[in-house]
């Protein structure tokens, strides 16, 4: 079994608002209290922290001292790139002066994770995209999210920056929405720290096969990071890991073995009417199960019938090992 870190997105442990319960689904949580919550679950060890914080006036030193009290660590920074203030888009607004200013801000998520040793600044510019047909200048928008993209990329050559794509929410159509077309914008940005956030989810939702698109984008060099979850192919629900696409699951969690993964696994969750702690349990406990099976498939069978492109062969395969001896081989 791999021994895999397990991390999780922050806002995992915090306030969920939507459009019908815009009172909140629970309470407003700090961003000191999120770190507190995310401790209690006891497998998770880095988080993905949002910048700025949330909280009145909780600074860096704050946060860095109640990561080193619960054990925790910081594994990126993701600077606020999607609030209201950026609703016509962040690096592709149509002011140059809002488009300064998400720049601005990702220079300051460069800070922040120096300040708190995180390993990469993540940029989701959910709002960069558009809505309606003859809204936008195409072609303006791919050299806006570029040239955004690199403007805070070159300012700190030493610092890796990852990409977050997304089909969809809040933008009918988000600029970086799929793998294909992320890893085309980067390669246009000509920088060498800028790489991708790889989220289960998201390319579910992309209706892409994620073990597919993973090794894509491994095959280039340019993954950065892992989350998990999983949703309904029709919107980014984020819910617990495994609960819709388990075969799919466990086909992302071999990929990853094929790549020789190292970093962690971040949860991307949104909990609206569960437990946060809990269904981090949950979610690390089937991902652990999935470990398991993995470790009981036949690969040399497995690569066998691959290499014959014997679709049933491989399915009997795979779910002999998941389900026992309840899958029999027709001897017909």
């Amino acid at each position: 079994m791999v021994n895999y870190e397990f991390g999780a997105g922050i806002w995992m442990f915090q306030q969920f608002i939507d459009r019908y319960a815009t009172d909140a689904y629970g309470p407003a949580v700090s961003t000191l209290e999120a770190i507190e919550r995310a401790a209690e679950v006891g497998d998770i060890k880095v988080l993905d922290i949002n910048y700025p914080f949330a909280g009145d006036d909780v600074t860096v030193e704050q946060v860095r001292e109640t990561l080193k009290r619960t054990g925790l660590r910081a594994q990126a920074i993701t600077p606020h790139l999607y609030m209201r203030e950026y609703q016509l888009g962040s690096f592709t607004n149509p002011d140059p002066n809002v488009r300064r200013k998400a720049t601005d801000l990702g220079k300051k998520a460069i800070e922040i994770a120096q300040q708190l040793d995180a390993k990469y600044v993540k940029f989701w510019p959910g709002q960069d995209g558009f809505d309606y047909p003859f809204q936008a200048d195409y072609r303006r928008l791919w050299e806006h999210s570029v040239e955004g993209v690199r403007t805070v990329a070159e300012s700190a050559p030493e610092m890796q920056f990852a990409i977050e794509y997304k089909a969809k929410e809040p933008r009918v159509h988000m600029f970086f929405g799929s793998a294909a077309r992320t890893l085309l914008a980067i390669e246009d940005m000509g920088v060498d720290n800028v790489g991708i956030v790889f989220d289960l989810g998201h390319s579910f939702f992309a209706k892409e096969t994620p073990a597919e698109a993973l090794q894509m984008v491994a095959r280039r060099g340019k993954l950065v990071s892992v989350e998990l979850n999983d949703n309904w192919r029709e919107w980014d629900d984020d819910m617990a890991v495994g609960s819709v696409h388990l075969i799919e699951t466990l086909e992302f969690l071999q990929a990853l073995r094929q790549i020789n993964w190292q970093g962690p696994l971040l949860l991307d969750q949104f909990p609206f009417r569960e437990d946060a702690v809990q269904a981090a349990r949950a979610s690390i406990s089937t991902i652990r199960a999935l470990e398991g099976v993995l470790d009981r498939l036949d690969l040399n069978a497995l690569t066998a019938a691959q290499d014959r492109q014997d679709a049933l062969a491989a399915q009997q395969i795979v779910l002999t090992t998941l389900l026992g001896a309840g899958i029999a081989k027709d001897e017909r």
